[in-house]
């Protein structure tokens, strides 16, 4: 019996070392991930202005793991009705039981230009072009704007409004730094009081908000929006998320157990989840951890049911994952806010409840010595 999970982004690496633990000593176990190392995406905004970060949040996947085997390959295609991933190189993995979680990419919704002239925020190499380009126009001056106000583009406005306070730099009279978004309020689809609480960490940092503001076309120089053309000197591009090509750049959607079909499952950016209360998930690492508990209980009841020769028997009952999160965290610059049930936390608190929750993930991955350290890095 083989088991076999793509992708080892929060998801994947979480489904695999509960599967670890889970899975009878008969089944196999592999994990494919494009690279040897376990990335936190939603931390990589700190490498802008921070690159030394990078050491710590980019994990070395073998040493996590105690039964699985680890394939350092690019999955280029999935079949899920046929259980098989064509790999790079002419390669290939099938299974009898599987989960596609391999994430995301960045969604460009055919705007012209946007692709060509915009830096993306998936890496930390794209961290490293966004600091590099960044630096320069402290240099010379100028104006940075970043398209998408969801968390991650929040996140990457207050880098750079902080990398200008670092560098000596004012905002704006020095550098401009705007932020577009499409709908009326940033952090769009969160609760009122987080969203006025992220606008104002963003603007008491001299961020120009623009919400309401469409992107339509982008040039070498310009972003033409429905409210006029901007100029700028360096341009992020934020504003949503694909599915990989490796999936035909889809997302495709799962019901609540998390079944794709009857033997592969779907879960993490990689898919658009529905719960079992009818609810749509939205993406975001801390679903995709809960995801993949629910996951892990599913693959492996239907393993032990096919296992121990009930196969010809009723397929067991699957757990079903309802969206249940405690708040929601976003960092702004050196600053942040929480948004515990209904409470709603700014400074100290806040930065300080964030830096508990990623050393918390961490150690429940088995990078202990990296809890540590990113705690540091989060209350530096």
């Amino acid at each position: 019996m083989h088991v076999v999970v793509l992708g080892a982004g929060y998801a994947g690496l979480t489904l695999t070392r509960r599967l670890e633990s889970r899975l009878p000593a008969g089944a196999e176990l592999t994990l494919v991930n494009d690279g040897p190392n376990h990335v936190l995406v939603h931390e990589i905004h700190r490498a802008i202005r921070r690159p030394a970060v990078a050491a710590v949040i980019s994990i070395p996947i073998r040493g996590l793991l105690d039964r699985a085997e680890l394939v350092d390959a690019r999955v280029d295609d999935v079949d899920a009705d046929a259980r098989t991933a064509s790999l790079e190189a002419g390669n290939s993995v099938s299974w009898d039981y599987g989960a596609v979680c391999l994430g995301s990419e960045t969604a460009y919704y055919g705007i012209e230009g946007l692709r060509e002239h915009a830096t993306p925020m998936k890496s930390l190499a794209d961290a490293t072009t966004v600091r590099e380009g960044f630096l320069r126009l402290c240099e010379d001056g100028g104006r940075a704007v970043v398209g998408g106000a969801g968390l991650s583009g929040v996140q990457v406005a207050g880098e750079l409004a902080a990398l200008a306070a670092e560098e000596g730099v004012a905002v704006p009279d020095g550098v401009e730094l705007v932020l577009l978004e499409q709908f009326a309020e940033v952090a769009p689809g969160f609760p009122d009081n987080f969203r006025r609480a992220v606008r104002e960490e963003l603007e008491a940092r001299d961020v120009d908000v623009r919400t309401g503001t469409t992107v339509e076309r982008v040039t070498r120089d310009a972003v033409g929006t429905d409210e006029g053309e901007l100029g700028y000197d360096e341009f992020v591009w934020t504003g949503g998320i694909a599915g990989t090509a490796a999936v035909g750049g889809d997302r495709p959607s799962v019901r609540a157990d998390l079944g794709l079909t009857d033997r592969t499952f779907a879960l993490g950016d990689a898919a658009r989840v529905v719960d079992a209360d009818g609810d749509p998930v939205p993406a975001s690492a801390s679903a995709a951890v809960r995801e993949a508990e629910t996951a892990a209980v599913n693959v492996a009841r239907l393993v032990e049911h096919e296992m121990d020769g009930s196969a010809a028997d009723f397929r067991p009952r699957l757990s079903r994952y309802r969206f249940d999160v405690p708040g929601w965290l976003v960092s702004v610059g050196d600053g942040a806010v929480a948004q515990l049930g209904p409470t709603v936390l700014r400074g100290s608190a806040a930065r300080a409840t964030k830096a508990s929750v990623g050393a918390g993930y961490l150690t429940s991955i088995g990078a202990v010595r990296r809890a540590a350290a990113l705690a540091e890095a989060e209350l530096r």
